[in-house]
């Protein structure tokens, strides 16, 4: 029964993580299908929750709140439920948005959590399964970072090919700067609140696992400071609505700064996200 209620825990972050990058397409771009879509996968974690809230007062013959993982539960479910509510009747995207991440990020603490279970074998599992995720949703967003990336250097290409008048194939083989400038962005759009969640997976992982886990260590530095670069990428496209050469060419920078984070700063950490 341990190991069935944390695998519908698991399947919940899963979705719930989906929920939250739908909710941050729609907190930039006021996109209604991502809204919508984000709604129904809200609903179907809502659901989760209130079968294990069920589930759980079965077993105790009680309503489960009388310890610290009981009410971390049944908190983030207060959470899920008044974001569906807001969601309904309110048009306040940024807050659904940061409500939801603080929803997540209680969920995987009581998820995760090696405390709350009777079994170490239950136990030692869920704490590689939270590893497993994280680095699966790491990977994923820098996936859509090295795209991005890809169309940032093809923007400047075309960019410089049209402003010394070089017609040739090469120019037609390339896609018009307006589709390369905005499919970079979406991809941007999509890794930055993965690569969010990444990290606070990552960090739950490191408090559980690592014995002396410091928040100054060079990974961990080196990865805030990856998101804090997307951050500010995404902020000057938005607020200050610029576009074109200079956006891209901070696209790129910001890339770089990704890659010495993975490749250096990986091998000045004292723990590595990536061992078990």
């Amino acid at each position: 029964m341990e190991m069935s209620l944390s695998r519908i825990n698991e399947l919940t972050i899963i979705l719930y993580a989906i929920c939250v990058l739908l909710y941050f397409i729609d907190f930039l771009n006021n996109n209604r299908k991502a809204k919508r879509a984000a709604f129904w996968l809200l609903s179907i974690v809502w659901l989760l929750q209130t079968i294990f809230l069920f589930v759980r007062m079965f077993e105790t013959g009680r309503f489960p709140v009388l310890n610290v993982f009981e009410g971390l539960y049944f908190y983030t479910w207060v959470l899920v439920t008044l974001s569906l509510v807001l969601n309904r009747f309110l048009k306040a995207e940024f807050i659904i948005f940061f409500t939801n991440v603080i929803g997540f990020i209680m969920m995987a603490i009581h998820t995760f959590a090696p405390a709350q279970y009777e079994s170490a074998a239950v136990s030692s599992q869920l704490v590689s399964e939270l590893l497993l995720i994280h680095i699966t949703m790491a990977i994923l967003s820098y996936g859509a970072f090295s795209l991005s990336f890809v169309f940032s250097i093809l923007y400047t290409i075309q960019y410089n090919l049209l402003k010394k008048k070089k017609w040739g194939k090469r120019l037609l083989r390339l896609e018009d700067l307006s589709k390369l400038d905005h499919m970079s962005y979406v991809l941007n759009v999509i890794g930055v609140p993965m690569l969010l969640l990444s990290l606070i997976l990552g960090v739950i992982w490191a408090y559980i696992k690592v014995a002396h886990f410091q928040w100054y260590d060079a990974k961990v530095l080196g990865s805030f400071m990856v998101l804090v670069t997307y951050g500010i990428y995404l902020y000057i496209r938005i607020v200050k609505e610029l576009q074109g050469r200079s956006v891209a060419l901070l696209n790129i920078a910001s890339f770089l700064v990704l890659l010495i984070n993975f490749f250096l700063f990986g091998s000045l950490s004292r723990f590595h996200f990536w061992d078990s």
